[in-house]
């Protein structure tokens, strides 16, 4: 298994494909204390790094397993980030991006 299916989840919404931190990746990094996500309008590439995280077990860079526009950040993610370490993965979501 790839590391971005490790990490991640995705979910085909219309247009566009939603990003979410999985169980495993959760599980795998533990508690996430800081992120740098990219911002609404940044160019993302499959294989290139798409958010870098700081957490309790290490500090990783995590690859996009998608190309396309980043066209939503989960606002929950400007002040904290306890999403990214909710027993809900749906909470734990990163980024829409639109596929190019």
């Amino acid at each position: 298994m790839s590391e971005e299916a490790t990490y991640f989840w995705t979910k085909v919404m219309d247009d566009k494909t939603r990003l979410g931190l999985t169980k495993a990746g959760q599980d795998e990094l533990g508690t996430i204390k800081f992120a740098h996500l990219p911002s609404v309008g940044d160019k993302v590439t499959k294989g290139k790094t798409l958010i870098s995280v700081e957490a309790e077990k290490a500090v990783s860079d995590i690859d996009s397993p998608v190309s396309g526009e980043v066209v939503a950040v989960n606002p929950q993610l400007a002040n904290d980030f306890d999403s990214l370490n909710s027993e809900e993965e749906a909470d734990a979501w990163l980024v829409d991006i639109k596929e190019s």
